[in-house]
């Protein structure tokens, strides 16, 4: 009897055998497909496509268009009539996102590539292929977490300062000659006097304040040495809110819940995804003690960057991007637990976060009168509101 049916055979007097040799199978399977983050698995959207911006639109480049601020940028730019490119590598951002971004997007608006800043050839060689020719960069990528960069400083310098040096490098090559870079508040450090405005001397205390700093100047010396191209740089203040029609929310991934911003996190306990929601630092010399922050919707935010992308200049100008007014840690989880009517159990620990900085929030009179931008979500509880609502939406994430 051939070696085939003699197994064959075999297999018909132990049944038992074969079907534990199938599950088996199976689970290997399903494993490798399907056990992975839905990060790992969302291929490049659209990567050889020709996209078609509407006439008198422009192709535009978001890196780190999968994040939570990134995305909601590619959506309004779609909306305008741009293309947009998104360049991402999903370490922080949500392919679900991506998905949303796809699925709303018009016919040759859109396109994801998977991609590390941090592999130059690998940016350069999209950035040239990118057809048509990319009109402006939105340079959002980055890891901005303040505690884990005390702890792993390197992380902070690569990921942002180098890699924003790789994104002008590949510029260059490809011959994209306008910039619109996203820094933060944190380049303040605990300044001497409130509210900061863009004369305010940056003193950065944490490694990502820092990291943001030397990228504004490694493009502040480029724009020198290259007369025709063209920024514009805004340090904005803390990110909250969410598409007010529920098209993309904030969801922090589950890994990354211990480092997500104050609205995630309260977000997450008000739905019993953690058991409590913990605010650090009780001793700061402010109203109640916590820290005292400017909370600037995401919507109002990217709307500044729509108004920024018709004023790049070199030298590049700067701009604030906040309310202006201050609201402390405390007054932001009451105005949660208010807006999502669940019991959240609010734990406050005494022992501040590292690199944390006591107070900040910021004079916008320069941005509301030279570009005629002004926040429109100021109260927070709205805000708050368009978070909880697409949360409940989703309450597993995308």
């Amino acid at each position: 009897m051939p070696p085939t049916m003699a197994g064959a055979d075999r297999w018909k007097r132990d049944p038992i055998r074969f079907l534990m040799f199938a599950l088996i199978a199976s689970f290997f399977v399903w494993y490798y497909n399907f056990s992975q983050p839905a990060q790992r698995l969302l291929p490049d959207i659209n990567p050889r496509a020709v996209l078609q911006p509407e006439p008198g639109r422009l192709h535009i480049v978001v890196t780190g268009g999968a994040g939570f601020i990134g995305s909601h940028a590619a959506m309004v730019l779609m909306q305008a009539g741009h293309a947009v490119t998104v360049l991402d590598n999903l370490s922080r951002g949500n392919a679900g996102a991506l998905r949303a971004l796809r699925d709303m997007a018009p016919a040759r608006r859109f396109r994801f590539l998977r991609l590390d800043l941090g592999e130059r050839g690998a940016l350069c060689g999209a950035l040239q292929r990118a057809a048509p020719r990319p009109d402006l960069v939105m340079h959002f990528a980055a890891v901005a977490y303040v505690g884990e960069s005390m702890r792993d400083p390197l992380q902070y310098y690569k990921n942002v300062t180098v890699n924003t040096v790789n994104v002008l490098d590949c510029m260059a090559a490809a011959g994209i000659k306008q910039l619109v870079y996203s820094s933060t508040c944190a380049v303040y450090g605990n300044p001497e006097s409130l509210p900061v405005t863009e004369a305010t001397p940056p003193k950065p205390i944490n490694p990502y304040g820092q990291s943001k700093l030397m990228a504004e100047e490694v493009i502040r010396w480029y724009a020198r040495s290259q007369p025709d191209f063209k920024s514009i740089i805004l340090r904005y203040f803390n990110v909250y809110g969410s598409d007010p029609q529920g098209r993309l929310g904030e969801y922090p991934r589950p890994e990354l819940r211990a480092q997500a911003r104050i609205s995630g996190a309260c977000m997450d306990a008000a739905l019993g995804l953690v058991p409590s929601l913990t605010v650090k630092g009780t001793k700061h010399p402010t109203k109640d003690g916590t820290c005292v922050r400017d909370y600037i919707h995401v919507m109002d935010l990217i709307a500044a960057h729509v108004a920024a992308m018709a004023h790049p200049a070199n030298p590049p100008p700067l701009y604030n991007i906040g309310t202006g007014r201050g609201v402390s840690v405390k007054e932001f989880v009451d105005a949660c637990k208010k807006v999502t009517g669940r019991d959240i159990q609010v734990v406050y620990q005494e022992e501040a976060r590292p690199g944390d900085y006591a107070e900040v929030w910021s004079d916008v009179a320069k941005i509301n009168n030279e570009l005629g931008w002004r926040a429109n979500y100021t109260n927070i509880e709205e805000g708050l509101r368009h978070a909880w609502n697409w949360r409940l939406e989703h309450p597993d994430g995308y």
